[in-house]
């Protein structure tokens, strides 16, 4: 009777994406008090340092020119009101020529927004809105559709390499190559299997974020060379500015391309050298940080396993309790998961069964019980769209549901059984 709600802490077993879910989000909340204590300790003494210097200088200058503070203020505002505007000190390229708006708009829809031009009638504004919702949406697709094929050539890359190295693993010791049914009786006679391992060979997500990794690297020192000498930053600044641009976090401290015109004659080219960098850059990027959210998900799986222990005290060790209906997906030991491996359309079924002698009397039907007959309409509804989006039937498996990154959308969707950890048959 005390385990009756399925935890020794009283509560009920957790659906395991809820958990991995509830744990994402506490490690989120703890790295984002771990940086901001970093950045804290790193930038407040020189912001402290910057305030105390434009004080000194703002005194000096008005005692110099025997300026009142409120009329030194009020200029002080037009100006910042000015530089809103694109006016700046040092000439610059006009920001709303058709070259200025081209540059804009692609800061909106790769979702940069450096900031340094913004909408400041009410059309333009209104006039933003719609068009960064289609063009955002466009460019995610895009985005995706190039990660997906990024995927399929590392994939294609690796599976060259490793047959090539299973090919010279099969030589006879006189260097001659083993025809195929010697090379299948000496895999057959030691076991190994890698004829068939090899049929269904995937790449691991370490590699292709290695890979991935060295482009996204290579592509940001390469960009930080035209950047440095360009702008004039220094190299460091430079890859600073790689990373803020190419992961679309756009602070606007620094901006490319922004003069109206370069030393040497080579505007032109720097401005078609500064958007291909940001747009490869951009990819690279986002396609690693997908790969990265791979990886997470792995490590957020491996907790959950090890939390699953704890919870093992309040099961018998042998048999099931007898009050306890088994349920689809949640935390629990991994025995009594492999007892049953429901569908989701025969899922809400199995649940309410034993209630079936009770619906047949024409005694009211509960709200659970209700809940638990459309569960069925709302799960096949939603295979249908998803077949609907991807074009073809969803292709189902007794393990799809066991490694955790099946049924994903958007790029964990496009990875989805394309890497040996995401595979459902690993």
């Amino acid at each position: 009777m005390a385990c009756r709600s399925g935890c020794c802490c009283g509560s009920g077993p957790i659906n395991e994406d809820n958990a991995r879910f509830l744990l994402l989000a506490l490690f989120i909340v703890i790295y984002l008090l771990c940086g901001a204590a970093v950045f804290s300790a790193l930038e407040q003494p020189k912001e402290r340092e910057a305030n105390e210097r434009w004080a000194q200088r703002f005194e000096q200058f008005s005692q110099k020119y025997n300026l009142s503070k409120k009329d030194l203020n009020n200029f002080l505002r037009n100006y910042e009101e000015a530089n809103v505007a694109g006016i700046r000190v040092d000439t610059i390229r006009p920001r709303w020529d058709f070259t200025g708006a081209f540059y804009f708009v692609g800061t909106v829809v790769s979702t940069i927004g450096f900031g340094m031009t913004t909408p400041a009638t009410i059309g333009g504004k209104v006039f933003l809105m719609f068009y960064g919702l289609l063009g955002c949406a466009a460019t995610i697709l895009f985005f995706n559709l190039f990660l997906e094929r990024v995927i399929t050539v590392i994939a294609v890359v690796l599976k060259s390499c490793h047959q090539r190295r299973h090919n010279k693993a099969v030589l006879a010791p006189n260097g001659r190559q083993v025809s195929e049914g010697n090379r299948a009786g000496e895999v057959g006679g030691s076991g190994g299997g890698k004829g068939a391992d090899l049929a269904g060979w995937k790449p691991s997500v370490y590699c292709v974020m290695l890979i991935l990794g060295a482009a996204a690297i290579l592509v940001s020192c390469c960009a930080s060379l035209m950047y440095s000498a360009a702008e004039g930053w220094g190299y460091l600044d430079s890859l600073y500015f790689c990373f803020v641009a190419f992961s679309t976090i756009g602070f606007g401290d620094m901006v490319s391309s922004q003069r109206a015109v370069y030393e040497g004659h080579a505007t032109v080219a720097y401005r078609l050298g500064n958007f291909f960098f940001i747009l490869t850059g951009v990819c690279c990027i986002y396609s690693l940080f997908n790969i990265i959210s791979i990886v997470i998900k792995q490590v957020l799986n491996w907790l959950l396993r090890r939390l699953e222990a704890p919870c093992r005290c309040c099961f018998p060790r042998r048999g099931h309790h007898p009050h306890r209906h088994p349920r689809r997906n949640v935390v629990a030991p991994g025995h009594l998961r492999a007892r049953r491996d429901p569908s989701i359309e025969t899922d809400a079924i199995n649940e309410s069964e034993t209630d079936n002698g009770r619906r047949m009397s024409g005694e009211m039907i509960s709200m659970r019980d209700f809940l638990a007959a459309n569960k069925v309409n709302l799960a096949i509804m939603q295979k249908q769209l998803s077949e609907m989006a991807i074009g073809h039937p969803r292709q189902s498996s007794s393990n799809s549901r066991q490694n955790g990154f099946s049924g994903g959308v958007g790029a964990l969707g496009i990875m989805n059984n394309r890497l040996a950890e995401t595979s459902v048959d690993r």
